[in-house]
């Protein structure tokens, strides 16, 4: 099956970034356009509500002055993260901004609605749910989902326990359009490596927050440059999903993570932690590929080393089918 014609001929990576809760906002989002792949950011980042309109206008406006001052380089599209889960109070206002601004791609998690999926449709967008496993794979695609998100294990956030190939394979068995992976992809060899796999696109977190646009404090930017797979934390305990956390962050809320790994919360509360650490705000999440993020730069650097390093994997493949012949 062709991918959406939204996004062919637009991007410099198949990549898409993924919306990170309270780190991805307007200048990530411009940053990563410009640099030629998809920017994304989560509906809740905006606080008020209201504050969605004015970066939804914001976004549209300086891609397009990018776009036209750079017709042989036009900028990535953009997407919207919206959380489906019940305790959303906003998603129908959301929602309706979205509609207002057209906006291409909305990214949906933690359920999955036809209402949601044919409304997008109305505009003329096309939607991507996250999954974990086969199960929710096909229930977001019985719903009317475009396009997959296979979450597997090491990704950053809430994140599945399943090993991508596992994933990716079960998927692909069942389903030939859009396919994004997200888990432990930080460099553009892993990029590379996902296509192989059978993926369309990487999907990548964590090492945008060590960038200069991210919405992270230094704090954060710095602990993800100097942390390693080792550092990384799978736990429910944090919000009754399970999710991958720095361990740092976890020992400075005065928590020891060596007692919660299998310490589940008995109800979903997105903000809940412990004593008065709260998740992503004073617990930080973070996916196992960080091992390779090692300072922090401007968003376009971080795209342009991507981008280097994958093509430079598909030269040695090209060496390497050439030994074969």
């Amino acid at each position: 099956m062709p991918l959406p014609s939204v996004f062919q001929g637009r991007l410099r990576l198949p990549v898409i970034a993924a919306p990170m809760f309270i780190v991805s906002g307007p200048d990530l989002v411009v940053a990563q356009c410009k640099a030629g792949i998809v920017g994304s950011f989560p509906a809740l980042n905006a606080r008020p509500a209201s504050l969605l309109d004015e970066w939804l206008a914001r976004i549209r406006e300086e891609l397009a002055a990018h776009d036209a001052a750079n017709p042989e380089a036009p900028s990535a599209p953009f997407a919207v993260n919206q959380i489906v889960h019940r305790s959303n109070d906003r998603l129908e206002q959301d929602v309706a901004l979205c509609e207002k601004h057209r906006v291409p791609i909305v990214i949906t998690s933690l359920g999955a609605r036809p209402e949601l999926n044919d409304a997008v449709h109305g505009w003329g967008g096309v939607t991507m749910h996250d999954v974990t496993n086969m199960t929710f794979a096909r229930k977001a695609l019985e719903k009317g989902a475009d396009g997959l998100v296979a979450v597997a294990a090491g990704a950053g956030g809430h994140a599945g326990g399943l090993s991508p190939f596992a994933l990716v394979q079960e998927i692909r068995a069942e389903f030939d359009g859009p396919l994004a992976l997200s888990g432990a992809i930080a460099t553009g060899r892993a990029v590379r490596a996902a296509e192989v796999m059978g993926a369309d696109f990487a999907y990548i977190g964590s090492p945008f927050i060590a960038t200069q646009e991210a919405q992270a404090s230094a704090a954060y930017k710095e602990m993800i440059v100097a942390s390693t797979a080792d550092d990384i934390l799978y736990t429910p305990h944090f919000t009754g999903v399970p999710g991958n956390y720095l361990k740092p962050s976890i020992r400075a809320a005065g928590i020891d993570p060596d007692t919660l790994a299998d310490k589940e919360r008995k109800t979903m509360d997105f903000g809940a932690s412990g004593a008065d650490a709260k998740a992503w705000r004073d617990i930080w999440g973070a996916g196992q590929g960080i091992g390779a993020v090692h300072d922090v730069v401007p968003a376009a650097e971080r795209v342009a080393r991507l981008a280097a390093e994958y093509e430079a994997a598909k030269a040695a493949e090209g060496r390497l089918r050439l030994r074969g012949a």
